[in-house]
């Protein structure tokens, strides 16, 4: 019986760490991961000194109530709606706590349902896909030089040194409304994914993050990708998620049982 036949239950695996960085003094990175739920996500928190680190712990802190819903619309609808509340409540929080101080905080997330995975995002943290040695972004940034990009007046290369390449467009907490950019995909088995902040892709090619990949197990992959980062100089905050499509165990006993 082969998967052209059957469409095989997977199970998700996933490893996940954050750094401080070699920089800065305080971690506004925050990170979710709920195999259980199949939700992953990324914050990366802005606003200086603790105040970053506050909306992006509000995201998580979030994000961590959503239980995983019996239908594919439902989930998604639960993840942006919750998205959506807590951007106003960062938005409430800076306005009694912090005197209308601006901070935010960028977010990407992952989610699953069967044979379904689907991104939901707001500024530059990123989600990658590997499968079968290709790997390829899945979001895409909310940033002035991405936006120039799309539009023909920049490459891709010259984006990655442009003076401007950490100014988003978009950020949960940042303004009254926020958009959250939806992409939906199939998932299969041996998929391999990346989420992560602008800390680990600044500091780290796509070169070497696809042979980490490709070479290493989950945990030494997470672990092989911030160091390198480190010893680049790392100056953000690093954070990473990997996300691995494994045979479901209990269904290949079942199905063995039977055979027998």
């Amino acid at each position: 019986m082969s998967d052209t036949t059957i469409r095989r239950p997977i199970r998700w695996s996933s490893v996940e760490d954050t750094n401080v960085g070699m920089v800065r003094e305080v971690n506004e990175d925050s990170i979710i991961s709920l195999p259980e739920v199949q939700l992953w996500a990324v914050a990366d928190g802005m606003g200086g000194y603790e105040a970053g680190n506050v909306a992006s712990n509000m995201i998580v802190k979030s994000l961590q109530e959503i239980t995983n819903k019996s239908s594919l619309n439902e989930f998604i609808d639960s993840i942006e709606d919750s998205l959506i509340d807590v951007n106003h409540r960062i938005l409430e929080y800076a306005d009694i706590m912090l005197d209308g101080r601006t901070l935010g905080s960028t977010v990407v997330s992952l989610a699953i349902k069967g044979h379904v995975g689907i991104c939901l995002w707001a500024g530059d943290s990123r989600l990658y896909r590997f499968r079968n040695g290709d790997f390829i972004q899945l979001s895409r940034d909310h940033s002035q030089v991405e936006e120039l990009v799309q539009q023909g007046f920049l490459t891709p290369e010259e984006a990655e040194v442009h003076p401007d390449s950490n100014v988003i467009t978009r950020a949960i907490g940042a303004s009254p409304e926020v958009y959250i950019d939806i992409n939906v995909f199939s998932v299969q088995l041996g998929d391999t994914f990346l989420l992560c902040s602008d800390g680990l892709y600044n500091m780290v090619s796509m070169e070497e993050m696809a042979q980490a990949l490709a070479s290493l197990p989950l945990k030494e992959a997470v672990d092989s990708l911030i160091q390198k980062a480190l010893d680049n100089g790392a100056n953000d905050n690093v954070s990473v998620i990997l996300v691995k499509g494994e045979p479901d165990a209990a269904y290949s006993n079942q199905v063995t049982a039977e055979v027998v």
